[in-house]
């Protein structure tokens, strides 16, 4: 059989192990990230989602989310 070894990577210029990306690459990536997730922040969390979590927060509010998901989930499932 004729195996063939994929190409070598190089590292790029002021990098510190093959194939990584060089501090400047990096800061401007995390720069992007933290603006895209920054806005996604600012956005806040949906009401519905918002009282759903405070209803979680309770443990007998949980156990009845449980109970009635799973309950739902039998009766979709065709199973009685």
């Amino acid at each position: 059989m004729n195996e063939t070894k994929p190409p070598a990577v190089r590292p790029g210029p002021g990098s510190g192990k093959p194939g990584g990306l060089n501090a400047e690459i990096q800061a401007r990536i995390g720069h992007q990230l933290r603006a895209m997730y920054d806005d996604v922040v600012k956005q806040g969390v949906p009401d519905r989602f918002a009282d759903l979590l405070r209803r979680l927060d309770t443990p007998e509010a949980a156990a009845a989310e449980v109970a009635s998901t799973q309950g739902t989930a039998q009766k979709s499932s065709g199973r009685d």
